[in-house]
């Protein structure tokens, strides 16, 4: 289906140019209300954001554009992606909406929903927003405004569903940590829910300033929590990223951990509880060797686009529970109806925990092939489908991996870029073919 702003993960773009504009956020504000309106006389919405300082203008816009078509608004300041997905939920609400651009620089952000059921909703639904954006407004009179109020116990009640995805025997004393919130959503949340499991806790990137989300910190950037363990001494770092969907982890050791690995540990994990695993869902980017190993266990994984959307659907398609990126977008759909790092980090503790073993323990066997991937900025206009140089560049890269390793070339759903990847059983192999990709897609 072709959608003129609607992405893989909602809206996204850069903050003053269209979409992500006031008065575009207006419109949609209202758009969305006209098509929630359909299905309820009177709805309520939540709306969450990250730190990014365009949060505060977005957000008021699209409460404009709510109130304009008579739907009541609940504001929770920043808070996590899967926390907005649990309040709309847990409230009852008819639709959850979050302010965020993920793990993108603090100059672009965005718009993306949840259901009332806290799940991300269907391409159709999108399709009726844009429909309803080339109508002409449908204002309500006064009296049938909506109202807006805003909810000051989100970040609570939110902890206190984190803590409740684990055991009430699960304690983490005796265990230091750092949690690196990537100056975003997560930061005022997720070092309180380890602390109030017992953990020692040190806070990195948890002081945001409207422009510093995803600097130098987070998932995107873990050398800071690499750095971070070692001086304190800590156990294991967790990172997030700005709106703390994504999971990346650190041992004492300085080993850096990515969703492949940690999905296959939750895997391991439910088998030594006796629990059925029918399969997991990876993407097109999960590493060989992980798929390997699940194998071994008896348990196959299928890829899907990337994207945890499509891991979503995925697993909803199978009826299967575990599925993941290796970005760290991890899916336990027995815990969370969305991808949840913080809750993601606590099933890695857990397993931790229960086995007794460390988490490289944990994972003993299991060596990931090495990846190079290269994203390469895309020209306005551009399409590299139709870039000669680069299937030729590709076609000489398969050729030459053979059953060895692998090719992987797709643009980014988020951003104006394309990712080129190659998984090789020799790192420099794969390093000089993704090279000659990128060159011929640069150059296209």
């Amino acid at each position: 289906m072709s959608r003129t702003f609607f992405g893989t993960d909602g809206i996204r773009g850069t903050v003053g140019r269209t979409p992500i504009t006031p008065d575009f956020m207006l419109r949609l504000g209202h758009a969305v209300g006209q098509v929630l309106r359909r299905g309820s006389t009177r709805p309520t919405v939540i709306i969450g954001k990250d730190t990014r300082i365009s949060g505060y203008m977005l957000e008021s816009s699209l409460e404009a554009g709510f109130a304009s078509a008579g739907v009541d608004v609940l504001l929770s300041g920043p808070l996590p992606t899967p926390g907005v997905a649990y309040l709309t939920r847990a409230l009852r609400l008819d639709l959850g909406v979050v302010i965020s651009a993920s793990h993108n620089p603090f100059s672009d952000n965005g718009v993306k929903f949840f259901s009332a059921r806290g799940e991300k909703l269907p391409d159709e639904w999108e399709a009726a927003v844009e429909a309803e954006l080339l109508e002409m407004p449908k204002w309500v009179d006064s009296a049938g405004l909506g109202k807006a109020r805003r909810l000051n116990d989100a970040g609570g009640r939110y902890i206190e569903f984190c803590k409740s995805t684990v055991p009430q025997s699960l304690s983490l004393r005796g265990m230091k940590l750092v949690v690196d919130g990537a100056h975003g959503a997560g930061y005022h949340v997720a070092p309180d829910v380890f602390h109030e499991l017992g953990a020692a806790v040190v806070t990195i990137g948890c002081q945001p300033d409207g422009l510093n989300i995803n600097e130098g910190c987070g998932a995107t950037a873990p050398q800071a929590l690499v750095r971070a363990v070692a001086e304190h001494g800590a156990d294991y770092g967790i990172a997030l990223d700005g709106d703390a969907d994504r999971l990346q982890m650190v041992d004492a050791q300085g080993r850096l951990y990515n969703g492949d690995e940690l999905l296959y540990v939750l895997a391991a994990d439910r088998l030594a509880q006796d629990r059925a695993v029918p399969g997991v869902v990876g993407t097109l980017m999960t590493n060989i060797a992980v798929e390997q190993a699940l194998a071994r266990l008896g348990v196959s994984l299928v890829r899907a686009r990337v994207g945890d959307r499509y891991v979503l659907e995925e697993l909803s398609a199978r009826g299967w529970q575990l599925g993941g990126e290796s970005s760290g977008h991890l899916l336990a759909l027995d815990r969370h109806t969305t991808g949840d790092g913080i809750i993601s980090a606590l099933q890695v503790l857990q397993a931790v925990r229960g086995s007794g073993r460390t988490l490289a323990a944990l994972l003993e066997g299991v060596t990931l092939y090495p990846q190079t991937m290269i994203n390469v900025r895309l020209r306005e206009g551009s399409d590299w489908k139709t870039n000669h140089a680069l299937t030729a560049a590709r076609d000489q890269a398969e050729r030459a991996l053979g059953q060895a390793g692998r090719v992987l070339i797709r643009a980014s759903g988020t951003e104006p870029v394309l990712r080129v990847m190659v998984e090789s059983r020799d790192a420099e192999t794969g390093h000089h073919w993704a090279q000659h990709m990128a060159s011929a897609a640069a150059a296209g």
